[in-house]
């Protein structure tokens, strides 16, 4: 197993990763800007050490300070988390060049996958599904546009090859606008990205957000820790999940599951990882793979009993898969909550000193959380600042238990979004399951 590891994250993620870390006995290194030296992660690490100033381009997202901690630390590993660098090719690359250990695949798997149009030809090479759409980037003859907008079936979409999180992309409705949106696409994607790239989808009017949660240890194993349900979404940001997605047909359900875990192993992926679809009409269409852990990834480990973060940890110190898929068993099901320091109407940031804090318990109840009475919670970063998780022998049961949990948890002195949640469990269309992604949105006007 690895000696020691340096968590490359601030928040709930590093407290999740270090509290993985000490039931492993590995020893933990936590960096941190100078805002965050108050993060109980970095209270609770056998070591900790300050990397920059606030901004994240100085400190969580600065290579050389990272790499420059772990060798003065003795760290043998890092684990980037989510956000950051935790998609970051070059950082993966460099740190296994300077002789450690990046937990994580490798940064040609990265690579891939962070390139939209090469992981779609890699994925239709593994057989995964993709929606229908061009074959690679697109160029500027105006016909040849106007003839795949055609083959394809308008709406289509319009995308960059290094976008994400919902920006670089265009949708277009007809013909006569096809050739414009494509320039203007174009120009905007090289401005945002650095990178001009882009391609065609065809744009599925009411889907879902269904993903697909596998592990796989880059030796030729790979299982799957079945799917997550995240259709509520703002802006293309996640708000709330599930597992598993309540209303797919099995034996699809069983065909996705099997393309992506023989993808992993087609590909040679290494670690934990997420296969993202839009489903429509009993049809899962890939959209990308994240390389890496997700921020709902206790659902799955509430529905599974499998520890997500241990098993990267045992992978990445070079160990085969800890469970063949035989062993994965599904039991239940499972919410999660994204807690947010927000307001509830404007949805913008609203940092501050919580002044009083109350997790909710009981049976079936999970909470991952970095904040604690009187932690001030600063500007400079994203304002997630927990998550609930609840579990139950059906939907029913895991979703009552949400409704209690979201009754319970009680922060003073900042505003947060829990009163959405209590609104959006107990809303009727979504008590019956299968919402699409556009339902949020329209529920709240935007």
């Amino acid at each position: 197993m690895l000696e020691k590891v340096l968590i490359a994250n601030r928040g709930e993620i590093a407290l999740r990763i270090l509290r993985a870390c000490k039931e492993l006995n590995i020893k933990t290194v936590a960096v941190h800007s100078k805002v965050d030296a108050d993060l109980k992660h970095v209270m609770l690490a056998d070591q900790s050490i300050c990397i920059g100033p606030n901004p994240s381009a100085q400190s969580y997202l600065n290579i050389p300070a990272i790499i420059s901690a772990m060798e003065v630390t003795g760290a043998t590993a890092v684990h980037p988390g989510y956000g950051f660098l935790a998609e970051n090719a070059d950082f993966a690359e460099q740190v296994e060049n300077s002789g450690f250990v990046f937990i994580g695949p490798t940064a040609d798997c990265i690579r891939i996958m962070g390139d939209k149009v090469a992981a779609i030809k890699a994925m239709k090479s593994a057989g995964v599904p993709t929606v229908p759409g061009s074959d690679g980037p697109l160029d500027d003859d105006p016909a040849a546009l106007r003839a795949m907008g055609k083959k394809i079936g308008y709406p289509v979409i319009i995308k960059a090859a290094s976008g994400g999180g919902g920006r670089g992309m265009r949708i277009v409705e007809n013909e006569e606008a096809l050739v414009n949106s494509v320039a203007i696409t174009k120009s905007e994607a090289e401005a945002a990205f650095g990178d001009g790239t882009v391609y065609m989808e065809k744009f599925l009017q009411n889907p879902r957000h269904v993903e697909v949660q596998v592990l796989s240890d880059g030796q030729g194993h790979a299982i799957h820790l079945g799917d997550r349900d995240c259709s509520l979404q703002r802006r293309h940001q996640k708000v709330l999940e599930e597992a598993p997605a309540p209303g797919i047909p099995e034996e699809a359900r069983q065909a996705v599951f099997e393309s992506c875990t023989q993808a992993c192993i087609e590909i040679g992926y290494r670690g934990a990882g997420t296969f993202e679809f839009l489903y429509e009409d009993g049809g899962f269409y890939f959209i990308e793979m994240n390389t890496r852990v997700q921020v709902e990834h206790p659902v799955s480990e509430m529905i599974t009993g499998i520890d997500i973060v241990k098993e990267q940890l045992s992978i990445a110190s070079g160990r085969p898969l800890s469970f063949t898929q035989k062993d994965v068993i599904f039991r239940g099901h499972s919410f999660e909550c994204r807690i947010n320091a927000e307001d509830p109407v404007t949805f913008m940031p609203q940092p501050g000193t919580i002044t009083s804090y109350h997790a909710p318990g009981g049976n079936g109840v999970r909470v991952d959380s970095h904040i604690y009475n009187g932690y001030r919670v600063p500007p400079n970063y994203d304002s997630l600042i927990g998550k609930i998780i609840t579990y139950g022998r059906d939907r029913n049961s895991a979703l009552s238990r949400m409704r209690n949990a979201l009754d319970e948890m009680m922060i003073d002195g900042i505003k947060t979004n829990i009163e959405l949640h209590q609104d959006l469990v107990r809303d009727s269309e979504f008590q019956k399951g299968g919402v699409n992604i556009h339902y949020l949105e329209k529920k709240l006007g935007l």
